[in-house]
């Protein structure tokens, strides 16, 4: 951590060790020197080129598999196959391109133009520079609102606040000092006298020594380790599985079958044709539809979240966001509102009391805007009549909140009378009050049990003056009167309760990831329902210490997280990846690394760039119930693939087994390859429908994860099923002859195919499922029709050498086809 040494140094020292001066600055002739040594301020880019983005769609295993499949179908002669195989390559990589290049315009619409100017001394001269000139040992000014361009060593400040939440998690702005620490900080909440590059100025001005630029900077380090840590999303590494296990299955089982033949059938066998043969029962096997199936049902998704305001910027995301089974988060904004409200007042006279600490605010009475919390607090909880008689008290003087002192004071003039009011931390007030020891202890007791609540406490203290000339330093420090006691919140927001609710329905556990201390941050998980005891967290400085056993069971075992770093995040989510599937909600720069390494990476639209980028989904309204809808809706996703898979699968697996073995008695082809790949069409398009069809309520409960082993199961169990079904066709019509033969086969595998989807479409008993999509209905309605209608035309009969059906034929086919739907 380059910051750390320069803590314990004095801002003299700081200045002579980068050759640097307290009051001029750089001299022209350091600036290029330290420009050389320690280059420019600026972090290296992100961009990504519809080109990639393009590029991206094509790399998957199973668009391998299916431009295989479609060069085969060349060979054969089969271009119309062909042709539709391409057709669905290119829709699925069609609707993935203009999803995730939409997706990218919109994140480059959300970025936030920073400002991109600077004002430094350099040999004594103030002047404006561009942010990427800067260079280590710059003097630079630092005012109310601005974005801190580097990290920078204090040396001067006045009344100088800086929200450091994007890189903390902490919500409450933090007064910054420039005396030098005893020790080296190792921690940036330690680090009280810098300054890191991304945070704001609240209120204020300062001046520093810049110590770090670009990529050295802390910003620096965490954009690092985020884009050094890449992510691949469960769905899709689970495709890749899938693909490889059917291209293993069916070469096998061809290599069998192929051998038997031989074996069996001795000098009889026609080697071209039973190649040709059984490269086409191969491309039959495989379910080119799959990522057409899986890019509808994502697209939709993607409507759906579009709707409630949520921007996909990985379209497989949303399947990975059903998958999920821990959802991380930072609780600033996400369980609470970010805003601290007055939540007890103890006092004899609380009027008095808030009104006093009004008096003590700065200046939120004229900026409404104002970034301290704590003044915006009281200003909203005073009555208008109390604001209004504020605006007429006369401030004398005012001391502003020194983390040394702990405390601000204003003195004022009311009415005829001089009043010295101090509000700050109650343990050193009472120390200055004449008040009995049994009330000193009750005041510590209560600050004690609000402090257990995670709540903040602030004391409001006066002393009359006969005269302003009375006060001084030491005025303060005896003989103040206690007001009353105020204690702050951050309230959870309405919807978290329903939300965690609603996650814990749904099978996922929250964690809490935060910058926050460990009673605020054990507080607000009590008050969610995330803990039973506010004491279940555990802390930064602890996970430091732990081994990796230790480290991987603490984070299975403990569901709250209080002061930890952006590396610790990091640490935390790789450790739960190895249990789990791991979402993550995060806005800060210090959440990048954490959100690159979650299955699933969740920030809201006004996040740090850096987080925009590392992340796969973006909020436009920040909410935890927005984020469990779209685990929801991802569940959804997964429930249509899966249905398509176990469909395709099972009717496929059973065809091939079935015409593979009949191979073995006959001297025939069961089934033309024309045919087959005929057959697999047919059935494709009702499939293909499957990825809007409507969700049962029970299939949303758990985390929905692909398990290649039970596909397999399933697949082959139901598959020697189908293939029963196919070989009593095959007894009952091998008398009719070839052209028969082959004709009712088809028939019959095109409608128990399309049959199959209704009985496979649920888990539970067809009447009591959930009503198909209409479009399932219509298209398997379309496809069943032509399955029947075809070997009756001309073309079926020219081209796919069908013959005309029998009426006792189509009977026939008519019962298996039922039975065949009643036995799944």
């Amino acid at each position: 951590m380059r910051f750390s040494k320069y803590t314990a140094l004095t801002p003299k020292k700081t200045a002579l060790s980068l050759g640097s001066d307290l009051a001029r600055g750089l001299s022209r002739q350091q600036v290029l020197f330290n420009q050389s040594k320690y280059g420019r301020n600026v972090l290296p880019g992100s961009s990504v080129s519809w080109v990639k983005i393009l590029l991206k769609q094509f790399q998957s295993s199973f668009i391998y598999l299916l431009f295989f499949a479609a060069l085969i179908s060349l060979v054969l002669g089969e271009k119309t196959d062909a042709f539709f195989i391409l057709i669905f390559i290119l829709i699925n990589s069609g609707l993935g391109f203009f999803h995730e290049y939409r997706s990218e315009k919109t994140v480059q619409l959300l970025r936030k133009f920073v400002d991109s100017e600077a004002r430094v001394i350099r040999s004594g001269i103030p002047q404006t520079i561009n942010v990427g000139d800067l260079v280590v040992g710059d003097l630079v000014i630092l005012e109310a609102g601005d974005i801190v361009p580097a990290d920078v060593r204090l040396v001067s400040v006045s009344n100088f606040l800086v929200n450091e939440s994007l890189l903390s998690g902490e919500s409450i702005a933090v007064r910054k000092r420039t005396t030098a620490l005893e020790k080296n900080a190792t921690h940036i909440f330690l680090a009280e006298n810098i300054v890191f590059s991304g945070t704001s100025v609240v209120t204020g001005q300062a001046r520093g020594i810049i110590i770090a630029v670009g990529a050295e900077t802390h910003m620096g380090r965490i954009s690092e380790l985020a884009s050094g840590t890449a992510r691949e999303g469960a769905f899709e590494l689970e495709l890749k599985k899938l693909s490889t296990f059917i291209l293993r299955l069916v070469l096998s089982t061809l290599l069998l079958v192929f051998l038997l033949n031989i074996f069996i059938k001795s000098g009889d066998v026609d080697l071209v044709k039973l190649i040709l043969f059984s490269i086409a029962l191969a491309v039959s096997v495989i379910p080119e539809a799959l990522p057409v199936v899986a890019t509808f049902a994502l697209s939709n998704g993607a409507l759906h979240l579009a709707g409630k305001k949520v921007v996909v910027k990985r379209l497989a995301s949303i399947e990975d966001l059903g998958s999920i089974e821990i959802l991380c988060s930072d609780k600033t904004g996400t369980l609470t509102e970010n805003k601290l409200q007055v939540k007890e007042v103890l006092s004899a006279n609380m009027a008095k009391t808030m009104f006093y600490a009004g008096l003590c605010s700065s200046d939120v009475l004229d900026k409404k805007n104002s970034n301290n919390s704590f003044d915006l607090a009281i200003h909203e909880r005073l009555t208008d009549k109390a604001r209004d008689l504020m605006k007429k008290v006369p401030k004398i003087m005012e001391l502003p909140f020194d983390p040394d002192r702990k405390r601000n004071s204003v003195l004022v003039q009311l009415e005829k009378s001089y009043e010295l009011i101090v509000r700050g931390a109650p343990e050193v007030l009472i120390q200055y009050s004449p008040m009995s020891e049994v009330d000193r202890q009750k005041v510590l007791e209560w600050v004690a049990a609000r402090g257990r609540l995670g709540e903040r406490v602030l004391a409001v203290a006066s002393k009359k003056l006969k005269k302003p000339s009375e006060y001084s330093a030491e005025f303060e420090k005896s003989g103040l009167e206690i007001i009353g006691l105020i204690s702050f919140t951050d309230p959870l927001k309405k919807t978290t309760l329903a939300a965690v609710r609603k996650a814990q329905k749904l099978g996922v556990e929250i964690k809490i990831l935060t910058g926050d201390n460990r009673e605020i941050a054990g507080a607000v998980a009590y008050s969610a329902g995330l803990i039973h005891s506010p004491d279940e967290v555990v802390t930064g400085e602890q996970i430091e210490k732990m081994t990796a056993s230790e480290l991987a069971e603490t984070c299975v075992k403990y569901r709250v997280f209080a002061r930890v770093a952006p590396d610790q995040k990091h640490r935390i989510i790789q450790v739960l990846k190895n249990f789990y599937s791991v979402g993550y909600l995060g806005e800060g720069i210090n959440d990048a690394p954490a959100l690159k390494a979650a299955n699933v990476g969740i920030v809201v639209k006004d996040a740090s760039d850096i987080a925009r980028e590392s992340a796969d989904i973006i909020l436009l309204h920040k909410s935890l119930e927005v984020v469990i809808d779209g685990i929801q809706e991802g569940r959804k996703v997964f429930a249509n693939v899966s249905k398509y898979i176990r469909a395709t699968l099972t009717s496929n697996f059973g065809n091939f087994y079935a015409v593979a073995i009949s191979t073995l008695f006959i001297d025939y082809l069961p089934m033309l390859p024309v045919q087959i790949l005929l057959l697999n069409l047919l059935s494709d398009f009702p499939m293909i429908a499957i990825s809007s069809d409507n969700v049962d309520h029970a299939e949303l409960q758990g985390p929905s994860k692909f398990n290649i082993r039970q596909f397999a199961v399933i697949a082959t169990l139901l598959g020697f099923v189908s293939t029963a079904f196919d070989l009593s066709v095959f007894g009952i019509f091998i008398g009719e002859g070839e052209r028969a033969l082959q004709t009712y086969w088809f028939m019959a595998s095109v409608l128990t195919e399309l049959v199959f989807i209704y009985s496979i479409r649920t888990k539970g008993w067809f009447i009591s499922a959930k009503r198909p999509a209409g479009i399932v209905i219509l298209l398997t309605l379309v496809a069943g029709v032509a399955a029947v209608a075809l070997p009756f035309t001309l073309l079926g009969q020219v081209s796919f050498n069908f013959i005309s059906p029998e009426k006792s034929g189509l009977a026939i086919i008519g019962l298996l086809t039922a039975g065949y739907f009643h036995c799944f």
